[in-house]
């Protein structure tokens, strides 16, 4: 079975690991090649965690400190963030597939190729974030401050985006639906001249 060394340092032949990590002091450790399934590790302290292609299965981090924590290449599918503090974080081509963020303390925080399928950011404050190249497909953005940010050529399609806020943000080559262009709110974004059509097209207008 996986062990913990007295550095922190997971090891062991068998990659999944169970138990309940609620309330548990695992700051700093360095946790690679293994599987979390359905474990808590809510109101935890986190801080500075290092993982490597480690996945999490419908684990929960609710509450957890994960402040300064570093990701690279690890999944986390259908995990709860509520309310977790991810501020001076790295995720590095990563997948949050179908996890919920809602309440979560992110800035300032680094995302790099990381894919947020179906994930749950409504109201996220991601305010002058670098998500470029991000996939944010079927995700719900409803309500999420993103003015400021770097978003080129990230995945919207099927995202929701009501009241999505968008002033000042970065659009060069992002791939969007139509209804982003009526139910964002973009003073001063920076899109191209294809997008530029496609919102004349969505708000009715006609370009000869």
């Amino acid at each position: 079975m996986s062990t913990v060394s007295p550095d922190g340092t997971i090891t062991g032949d068998v990659h999944t690991v169970v138990g309940d990590y609620s309330d548990a002091q695992l700051a700093g450790q360095r946790w690679s090649n293994r599987r979390f399934d359905h474990v808590s590790f809510r109101e935890a302290d986190l801080a500075g965690l290092h993982t490597e292609r480690v996945t999490f299965v419908g684990c929960d981090f609710t509450g957890a400190d994960m402040t300064g924590s570093r990701h690279l290449a690890t999944t986390f599918r259908r995990c709860t963030f509520v309310g977790t503090i991810l501020w001076h974080s790295l995720f590095r081509s990563c997948s949050m597939l179908g996890s919920d963020f809602r309440g979560c303390r992110m800035r300032p925080i680094e995302f790099d190729g990381v894919d947020f399928t179906r994930a749950t950011l409504r109201g996220a404050n991601l305010r002058g974030a670098d998500l470029s190249g991000c996939r944010f497909r079927e995700a719900s953005l409803v309500q999420a401050d993103l003015r400021g940010a770097e978003l080129q050529s990230v995945d919207m399609h099927g995202a929701r985006t009501t009241g999505i806020r968008l002033e000042f943000a970065d659009l060069r080559g992002a791939h969007v639906d139509p209804q982003l262009w009526t139910g964002a709110l973009l003073t001063h974004a920076r899109i191209e001249v294809p997008q530029a059509a496609a919102y004349a097209a969505a708000h009715g207008l006609v370009v000869d």
